[in-house]
């Protein structure tokens, strides 16, 4: 099933809800409706209990190209207040792709310039062709990669944001792979879109719930030293999921030897 927007299509097939980025003539750059757009989908695919997985991707040659620069300077000449509001959204938007309950995956078939990186960045897996490129590309435009430096920050760490802040130099694939943005690097769109359907495949015979616990957990540790603290907010949160039906189900599956109720039917 495939439902259309003003910028995005979002298909759906078997629990997978892929969002298509759809501004093809202009590789897919942001501006206020895609950003919106975006936002919304984001937030209606993670209500949807049907949904466990979600992949971004892009129409055309591009992933996304970044913000829209005719867009840009448009906000840099309204009001103070219209403008930071105007980022705001952009902001909020990156933010709710990162904490999606639900695995989310980028399929990068081309470019990925500013805000597009930061959205293969955002994702909790990023796949890429060996066509793709990213960049950190704003100070060439006398910007800076603000709303997007969380989740570049977390994917590529802060000794190689300072270089390619600063430079703005094309990442060509396989650097982007030996950062750590990129998690498989594959020839082309067929062994990509196969690369794809492996890793969906993975996800869906976990537990929704134990997912979604997986990346608050992933949130709550990273970087934290092994503290008294964490130690027990560790021990809480195993404890808890214990306690769940989906923990009792997967432990009686493994047991019994049979699929889990969560697992796809053949």
């Amino acid at each position: 099933m495939i439902t259309t927007f003003d910028t995005l299509e979002i298909a759906r097939s078997g629990g997978v809800a892929t969002v298509w980025m759809n501004r093809p003539d202009k590789h897919n750059a942001f501006n206020e409706t895609l950003i919106a757009e975006l936002d919304a989908a984001f937030a209606q695919l993670d209500a949807d209990d049907s949904v466990r997985v979600v992949v971004l991707a892009g129409r055309g040659k591009s992933f996304s190209a970044g913000a829209d620069l005719n867009w840009m300077k448009a906000q840099g000449e309204a009001s103070e207040a219209a403008n930071v509001a105007d980022a705001r959204k952009l902001a909020d938007m990156l933010a709710r792709l990162a904490t999606l309950t639900k695995p989310t995956i980028a399929r990068v078939h081309g470019a990925a310039l500013g805000g597009g990186m930061g959205l293969a960045s955002a994702c909790d897996i990023c796949v890429a062709s060996h066509r793709a490129v990213f960049a950190t590309s704003e100070v060439k435009f006398g910007l800076t990669p603000a709303t997007i430096s969380p989740y570049v920050l977390r994917a590529i760490g802060p000794r190689q944001a300072h270089r390619y802040f600063l430079t703005a130099e094309r990442i060509d694939a396989a650097r982007a792979h030996a950062l750590g943005l990129v998690h498989e690097l594959v020839d082309d769109e067929t062994a990509l879109d196969a690369t794809l359907a492996e890793l969906v495949a993975a996800i869906l015979l976990g537990g929704p719930k134990s997912q979604a616990a997986a990346k608050d957990l992933i949130r709550a540790v990273a970087h934290q030293p092994v503290t008294e603290t964490v130690l027990d907010d560790t021990a809480r949160r195993i404890a808890a999921l214990r306690a769940t039906p989906e923990a009792k189900e997967g432990l009686s599956a493994f047991l019994d030897k049979r699929p889990p109720a969560w697992a796809p039917k053949d």
